[in-house]
């Protein structure tokens, strides 16, 4: 995987740079870039994620990015928002406010159900159940890993984590090549870098037998 191609893609509204050193911290390099054959020819593409899925989709649709993101084939990794737009769609902050997202994992993202606890959820907390999947090698329940948000993807079956706030919520869903942590594994220290690792060193055939 030394000589692999990894791109994190330009949604004009992201954390790229925190994203891009944590990459090379862990020896790879990485590409920022909304260059559509670039994007298309990566080994491994990142969607990194700070902001809104309205602001981030109004962007990706200006960068005509629609249809390239939804057909990519190789491992696909969301970072939080970069997470939340791989789901069908996002209410921000009310019914009322439907964003259409990319839709490659056919879940939706609603407002977290806090219970009472302050929004957004933000700062250190446990997983509280762990799939088996290839990116979540040497993850386990209890493990700790960095929040900030206010919306959730609902417990699905698209679920490969779960975490407790208020109520349970997916802290990683996965589909097919496409995998989102709702966290940030680029600002969850040890734990996070190796969601990174496994990642970028992830053989794509393992992905299919799954």
């Amino acid at each position: 995987m030394a000589n692999a191609i990894n791109v994190i893609v330009d949604t004009g509204c992201a954390n790229l740079s925190s994203v891009k050193f944590a990459i090379e911290r862990l020896g790879f390099s990485a590409t920022i870039t909304d260059d559509i054959e670039q994007i298309k020819a990566a080994d491994k593409v990142i969607f990194p994620g700070v902001g809104s899925a309205k602001h981030a989709m109004a962007n990706i649709i200006e960068k005509d990015l629609i249809e390239t993101l939804q057909r990519l084939t190789q491992p696909v990794l969301g970072f939080c928002l970069g997470m939340q737009l791989m789901t069908k769609s996002s209410t921000e902050g009310s019914k009322s406010s439907v964003v259409d997202c990319l839709g490659m994992i056919p879940t939706q993202v609603e407002p977290l159900k806090s219970q009472g606890n302050r929004l957004p959820h933000m700062g250190w907390n446990t997983l509280t159940k762990v799939a088996s999947h290839p990116v979540l090698k040497g993850i386990s329940v209890n493990d700790y890993f960095y929040f900030v948000h206010s919306f959730a993807a609902p417990i699905s079956e698209y679920t490969l984590a779960s975490c407790e706030y208020g109520s349970e919520f997916s802290a990683i869903i996965g589909k097919d090549n496409f995998i989102g942590c709702q966290f940030h594994p680029e600002r969850s220290s040890a734990l996070g870098s190796k969601i990174i690792k496994n990642f970028l060193e992830l053989d794509p055939q393992e992905l299919k037998s799954l």
